[in-house]
C-alpha cells in the first residue's frame, strides 16, 4: 500500500475504451490501479468492445485485451481487481492510502450516488472515501444533453471537491483515428493524476 496506488472504476456509461484505455497507460507507466467493474459497465464493455468481462471470475486479458496484455508484461502485476460488492476491500476504508480515484466512464447514477452519498456498492464508497479524505476524485461522465437533475449532482459533486473531466475529445491535435481522439481525453485525466504521458500534443507545444 502506497500513496502512488490509483483507483479505477468503470460504471455503465458509453465509453468503455476511455476507461479500458486508461488502465492501460497507468500500468504502463508503473502505477498499481485498484480496479473496480460495475454490472452494467460490463454490459458496456461487451457492447462496445465485444469483450466479455466475468465478474466473479475478472481475468485481466478479458477486459484489456491480449495485445495491450503483451505490451504491459510484467507490468501488469501492478492490477489489482476488487468486486464492485466487496465492501471488505481495502480501498473502502480511508486508512487504505491513495493517490487518487477516477470513475471512467462515469454513469449519471454513479454521479447522483457520489453527490448524495449513497455507498450502495464499492464505487460508491471508494469515491465517499476520496472525498472525506480530501483526496483526488475524477468523474468523467458521457452523457448528453444532460438535464437539471444530473447538472445539480454534478455540481454537488464539484462542490465537494471531486474534478468533473466530461469525455469531450478535442480537435485542434488533428486526430486521424479513433484511437487519437480516446489518447487525448486520457491524457487529459493522467494530467489530473500527475502521471506522465505522451498521449497527446499540447495546445503551444511545437
Amino acid at each position: 500500500m502506497a500513496a502512488s496506488d490509483l483507483v479505477l472504476a468503470l460504471t455503465g456509461a458509453s465509453g468503455a475504451p476511455y476507461g479500458v484505455r486508461l488502465l492501460e497507460l497507468l500500468l504502463s507507466a508503473g502505477r498499481s490501479v485498484h480496479l473496480v467493474v460495475s454490472s452494467a459497465a460490463a454490459q458496456v464493455v461487451s457492447q462496445e468492445l465485444e469483450r466479455t468481462v466475468r465478474l466473479e471470475a475478472f481475468r485481466p486479458q478479458d477486459l484489456l485485451g491480449s495485445e495491450a496484455i503483451e505490451r504491459l508484461g510484467p507490468k501488469l502485476t501492478g492490477l489489482h481487481y476488487h468486486h464492485f460488492q466487496d465492501f471488505s476491500a481495502g480501498i473502502a476504508s480511508g486508512s487504505f492510502l491513495t493517490g487518487g480515484m477516477v470513475i471512467c466512464p462515469c454513469s449519471m447514477g454513479t454521479v447522483a450516488a457520489v453527490a448524495h452519498g449513497l455507498s450502495q456498492n464499492l464505487i460508491h464508497r471508494a469515491a465517499d472515501v476520496h472525498l472525506k479524505e480530501r483526496r483526488r476524485l475524477i468523474l468523467v461522465p458521457r452523457e448528453t444533453p444532460l438535464g437539471l437533475v444530473q447538472l445539480r449532482n454534478l455540481t454537488a459533486c464539484a462542490e465537494a471537491g471531486a474534478v468533473v473531466l466530461p469525455a469531450m475529445p478535442a480537435f485542434y491535435t488533428k486526430p486521424r483515428v479513433v484511437g487519437d481522439l480516446i489518447d487525448f481525453l486520457v491524457g487529459r485525466i493522467c494530467d489530473q493524476l500527475g502521471v506522465e504521458h505522451h498521449l497527446l500534443r499540447r495546445w503551444g507545444v511545437d
